[in-house]
């Protein structure tokens, strides 16, 4: 078997992404080659919102948020909340497994790694939380009670705050 690597330069418009997959793959099959390899994020490159996620196609296996940690913080509750949480620690390089990991255990955090925040401009005080896309549901349905419950959490801890503040 004669296998290719295709090394392309993905851009931001999937359609003409996908004009370079058709191009290379076929010259690597005029070239004798029954198997082409392209790299990551050969569709779209890293850093681009594909579509909405109601306006996807498809249901998505996992559902990546960027936040920081205070959201994440909310989200870990709500999955807990859902019975969608892993037991995995808070995840580190790459950031790129931490897709399996939600699929196989659950909720993860990923604090990610460098060379994803240099592609994907994720800022110095931002995470990722990933999600299985079919616990999603549930996990949104727990948001509102989690953060429902930790803004009366708060309101608590800052009187408590305020009081000793004046001992």
């Amino acid at each position: 078997m004669r296998i290719a690597l295709a090394q392309i330069q993905s851009g931001a418009e999937p359609t003409a992404n996908l004009g370079l997959v058709e191009d290379y793959t076929q010259r690597a099959a005029d070239a004798g080659a029954s198997l082409v390899l392209f790299p990551e994020a050969t569709m779209c490159r890293f850093g681009v919102p594909l579509a909405p996620l109601a306006d996807a196609p498809v249901a998505p296996s996992v559902v990546l948020f960027t936040c920081k940690s205070s959201a994440a913080m909310l989200l870990n509750e709500a999955s807990i909340r859902a019975g969608a949480a892993s037991s995995l620690p808070l995840l580190g390089r790459p950031s790129c497994m931490a897709l399996p990991a939600a699929l196989a255990h659950g909720t993860v955090t990923s604090l990610g790694c460098i060379g994803n925040r240099v592609y994907t401009n994720l800022g110095a005080d931002e995470m990722y939380v990933v999600v299985q896309g079919a616990k999603l549901e549930s996990v949104s349905d727990q948001l509102g009670v989690i953060a429902s419950a930790n803004t009366t959490l708060e309101d608590f801890a800052r009187g408590k705050q305020a009081a000793l503040s004046t001992v």
